[in-house]
């Protein structure tokens, strides 16, 4: 079926399991199907709950230094929860507190009101939520219902060799719960979108969605879950919220995925144009080295950099990108990428043309952090503010 088994699967472990589904160091959470029904109990972390605003890891000589860090994360946690919490969510506050980053439990709220998905009235909130969810479960009901032989075998082909590959080596992508969940998010938005149908790396940009969702319902690292795991409820849940989500996002970025891909081909142009104005002498070294951009920066613009940087420093940059608004995907994201190069100039000029090469497909950024990816969004918006009005460097001369 290619739906999957979704009682047995999750039923077996829990009962092997002692009936509470333990995997690794992590559990579903008790609330698990309340928070399906009512997002907002994410905001009162049941007792013995980690989360980012409320753990100090004390270390001798740092208390202090601890100290003020927390009093930090709290204000700006409860800046977030007056946001969210009120009857009507003012979006400018809230996409000004999230540019600076999202607390890790309280994105799943966020991300999907920065989105659009979820209406700001909080009174409508629930009901939306519960309707979306069903629409997108009977979209895979009737998608899937005459099972393989029913699909367009084209776009379910290439779709059953990404998923496999996406996310490689992360215990949560290799489950076979959460590939079979992909695969209906991935294949149910192609058909929706026939200009474009399914492109490679597309599965990349569900990834963040997803961990992002699931985090809410767990806790254990969600890159070490296996989804199997989850109630069918909570499961669909996580589902439906990514292929709603990803569809928002991709909507703003279609370009990308059409015939010729004019939108990559047309930021790659631009990028160029603006690294020359940004770093002339890293610009005429590629030139000089015969390095086209289109080289490089394309899978920078397709994957928007989930290549090159851990699903953490993408979920990271995406609070700010959201903040930006869904169009920050294709014009900030620009900025980004081009701050992401010249960050590596003196090193790039330093190489000849295999080098340059060699060292952009396999760029040094394992040990990258949330403060890495805050000085990239930091630089990235400079030149924004100094160019994006410019429109003479776009090639508009």
């Amino acid at each position: 079926m290619v739906i999957g088994e979704m009682d047995s699967e999750a039923d077996e472990r829990a009962g092997a399991l002692g009936g509470k589904p333990r995997y690794d160091q992590g559990v579903v959470r008790d609330d698990a199907q309340e928070i399906v029904d009512d997002p907002l109990r994410l905001i009162d972390p049941k007792p013995g709950r980690s989360s980012s605003t409320s753990r100090v890891d004390s270390q001798p000589g740092d208390s202090e230094k601890l100290m003020r860090e927390h009093s930090i994360r709290t204000n700006r946690r409860r800046k977030f929860v007056e946001c969210i919490t009120r009857e009507d969510v003012d979006i400018a506050q809230l996409r000004k507190l999230a540019w600076n980053g999202v607390p890790d439990e309280l994105r799943p709220l966020v991300w999907p009101l920065l989105l659009g998905y979820l209406p700001l009235p909080k009174p409508t909130r629930a009901s939306t939520l519960a309707r979306k969810r069903r629409e997108y479960s009977s979209l895979v009901e009737t998608t899937f219902m005459r099972g393989r032989d029913g699909l367009d075998q084209q776009i379910w082909h290439q779709i059953e060799i990404d998923v496999p590959r996406t996310r490689p080596g992360v215990r949560l992508w290799m489950q076979e719960s959460t590939q079979r969940s992909l695969e209906r998010i991935l294949y149910v938005w192609a058909i929706r979108h026939p200009a474009s149908g399914y492109v490679q790396g597309i599965n990349d940009l569900a990834t963040p969605f997803f961990q992002v969702f699931l985090s809410a319902y767990i806790d254990s690292d969600p890159e070490e879950f296996d989804t199997a795991l989850l109630s069918d409820s909570v499961r669909m849940a996580v589902e439906a919220d990514t292929f709603w989500c990803l569809s928002r996002l991709l909507d703003g970025i279609q370009d990308n995925y059409i015939a010729g891909q004019p939108g990559i081909q047309r930021s790659v142009k631009r990028m160029a144009e603006l690294v020359a104005r940004i770093d002339a002498p890293l610009a005429a070294h590629l030139d000089a080295e015969n390095v086209e951009f289109m080289q490089f920066a394309f899978r920078w613009m397709n994957c928007l950099l989930m290549r090159e940087i851990s699903v953490q420093n993408t979920i990271r940059m995406w609070d700010t990108y959201l903040a930006e608004g869904t169009d920050a995907f294709s014009q900030f994201h620009l900025y980004v990428c081009s701050a992401f190069l010249v960050r590596w100039s003196k090193k790039l000029q330093e190489m000849d043309f295999q080098g340059i090469i060699m060292f952009l497909q396999s760029l040094p950024t394992q040990g990258w952090t949330d403060h890495e990816v805050e000085m990239l969004l930091s630089e990235a918006f400079v030149h924004y503010s100094t160019w994006h009005n410019a429109q003479s460097h776009f090639g508009g001369k």
